[in-house]
């Protein structure tokens, strides 16, 4: 399967929230490294995976409105 590498710049052009909204309040909250994004040879840079990001957003979408998403992929229902 060949994944797409997306930039901060570029995933908040496709998922319309700032960059900065990205970077403070979405990562390590929603998106989760190794499943939503990568940092390449120990660097500094992250480099977003959309399909998995897609994916996930779909899902979540899916499901009920009542429903609070667990740090472990699962969800609970109030």
């Amino acid at each position: 399967m060949s994944l797409t590498y997306l930039t901060t710049d570029e995933l908040s052009e496709r998922i319309k929230y700032n960059p900065r909204t990205i970077r403070t309040s979405l990562k390590d909250s929603v998106l989760f490294e190794g499943r939503h994004y990568i940092k390449p040879f120990g660097g500094r840079k992250t480099l977003y995976l959309w399909e998995n990001i897609e994916e996930d957003m779909a899902k979540v979408s899916c499901e009920s409105d009542f429903a609070i998403p667990m740090a472990s992929g699962g969800m609970c229902n109030g």
